[in-house]
């Protein structure tokens, strides 16, 4: 999944972005509200990270213009700040959780595991595309009686493609969804990821394969 992280102390921000990594999200790191609103208003992302004192733009303003807008998504958010009002305003303003600093590590990541699994507990646990199965709270792929777990970005490649049903994604809408915008990756790292996943789908027995439309992009289709 990924995830959006504005905050403005520097350390802070790295040392919590190589955590959520190690943890398989994919993480676009900013540092002030003004390219956070940008990055949330641009971006898809499964849920953010908001500090509340930052330049520019204070995380609860960042916050109350994403809920104006009909953002729903998942936001945390980061405060220094203990007191009761404080905490009151950011859950009014459309917080789903707050954490206030300083805080441990294990604690951060049960706070997002259980804002994101609040989101997807409506929605469904699965997708399915030909004779395969991607489960989502577990990244298992699934053929037949096999089953192979894909790693973070293999899963997040998959789950693009078998969204679009068909339908070609560019290799521009993998980097931006899946490596950042401001990702220095070169873009036949997707070429690379997709021969990972081309292989893992041959090792299932699936019938499923990964179509290359020059210029174009890749899409699945169902095989017989």
């Amino acid at each position: 999944m990924r995830l959006l992280l504005a905050e403005d102390e520097k350390e802070l921000a790295k040392a919590l972005a190589v955590i959520l990594r190690h943890n398989n999200y994919s993480v676009d790191v900013v540092h002030d509200g003004e390219e956070a609103l940008c990055y949330l208003e641009n971006g898809n992302y499964d849920g953010a990270i908001l500090d509340i004192m930052m330049p520019k733009l204070d995380g609860m303003s960042v916050l109350r213009k994403v809920r104006e807008e009909g953002n729903s998504i998942p936001v945390l958010i980061l405060t220094a700040k203990s007191d009761i009002d404080d905490r009151v305003e950011g859950l009014d303003a459309g917080a789903d959780d707050y954490l206030t600093k300083p805080f441990a590590m294990k604690e951060l990541l049960a706070r997002v595991r259980a804002m994101l699994r609040r989101r997807t507990e409506n929605v469904d646990t699965s997708l399915t595309f030909g004779d395969i199965t991607l489960e989502l709270s577990s990244c298992m792929l699934i053929s037949g009686e096999e089953k192979v777990r894909l790693t973070n970005k293999e899963f997040q490649m998959l789950e693009m493609l078998i969204s679009a049903d068909g339908g070609i994604i560019s290799v521009d809408r993998f980097m931006d969804k899946i490596w950042g915008y401001d990702s220095e990756t070169e873009q036949n790292v997707v070429w690379v990821y997709v021969s990972y996943l081309r292989r893992k789908l041959q090792g299932l027995g699936s019938s499923v394969v990964i179509e290359a439309h020059r210029n174009l992009g890749y899409s699945l289709e169902a095989g017989k």
